[in-house]
């Protein structure tokens, strides 16, 4: 039994198998054809963290794999609260095959996940954000090909998704340049594994121009992630100039792409003309999430086919 609760707990190879398999579960879906290995299968879905995607991805995707879905929240599970979360991840396995948890704190998946009878998925925590960066990948690959030696520019906080971008460089070989605000950098004791990270994978910079200089992508997230709220105005303030504007897309590769996970805030992190230009992949970016989701589940549970 295999869990996936941060990017590196899989290989380059597995994520080759993976990708090449949601490319084909997407064709599927777009021709309509029926792909159902997980037909009597059932999914446990725990959010403790809201998601409009998370919450539709996974759920339309275990439907479309013939499985169906139980969908706790904060309230109707009360995860480490009313129940020990050992406890619950020995109670909840026993009637699932599969569960995927939406929460704070990683500790919090890494101790369901070491009491649970079945494979546990990161749907997001403070620290990782797995699932949406392989969704990136994916959609990068669709667009421009292998993404081995490749650089994506990270603009804005140095948050979950800027910490598994650094993990996935570092497995699948391309480079990632950081920029954020003074305060707001990555923590690299969380981001990095063992063995550090050279700068042939990771570049920090001040300046967001010239992290976006010469990228293939150019990537974003809101400046304030949930359970931030309070710090809201501060972060306005700090994050001003790390906005992705048309003008650091002329400094990346002409053919360079735009993502951004969502929600979006235009005239915050992003300009409008940016989100919603040519280059902007964002909702290929989103629908991917489904996708790459099928594929990790249906690996998860029955292997390569």
């Amino acid at each position: 039994m295999k869990h996936y609760l941060q990017f590196t707990d899989l290989t380059a190879s597995q994520y080759a198998y993976l990708f090449d398999r949601a490319s084909l579960i997407k064709k599927k879906f777009k021709a309509y054809e029926k792909h159902q290995p997980l037909t009597d299968r059932t999914l446990a879905m725990i959010f403790e963290k809201a998601s409009t995607r998370t919450r539709v991805s996974f759920e339309a995707g275990m439907y479309q794999l013939g499985g169906s879905v139980v969908h706790l929240t904060t309230g109707d599970s009360q995860l480490g609260r009313a129940e020990p979360i050992e406890d619950s991840a020995r109670v909840i396995s026993r009637m699932v095959d599969l569960v995927m948890i939406r929460t704070f704190e990683q500790t919090k998946i890494e101790r369901f996940a070491a009491h649970s009878r079945v494979p546990v998925i990161n749907g997001l925590t403070n620290e990782f954000h797995p699932c949406q960066i392989m969704a990136d990948i994916f959609t990068f690959i669709e667009h421009r090909g292998s993404i081995k030696g490749k650089t994506v520019a990270w603009v804005g906080d140095g948050n979950n998704m800027a910490n598994t971008w650094l993990q996935a460089a570092k497995l699948l070989d391309f480079k990632v340049n950081v920029s954020t605000p003074s305060g707001y950098e990555v923590n690299e004791k969380i981001a990095v594994s063992p063995g550090g990270i050279s700068t042939e994978h990771y570049q920090s910079y001040s300046d967001p121009m010239a992290a976006c200089e010469g990228a293939d992508l150019v990537t974003t997230d809101v400046w304030t992630s949930m359970g931030y709220e309070a710090e809201n105005e501060v972060r306005r303030q700090a994050f001003a100039a790390w906005r992705v504007s048309a003008e650091m897309m002329k400094v990346a590769k002409r053919d360079a792409l735009f993502m951004h996970c969502l929600p979006a805030h235009r005239g915050e992190e992003v300009d409008a003309d940016v989100i919603d230009g040519p280059q902007s992949v964002v909702w290929d970016e989103a629908e991917n999430r489904m996708h790459v989701q099928k594929a990790l589940m249906e690996y998860l549970l029955l292997g390569r086919l």
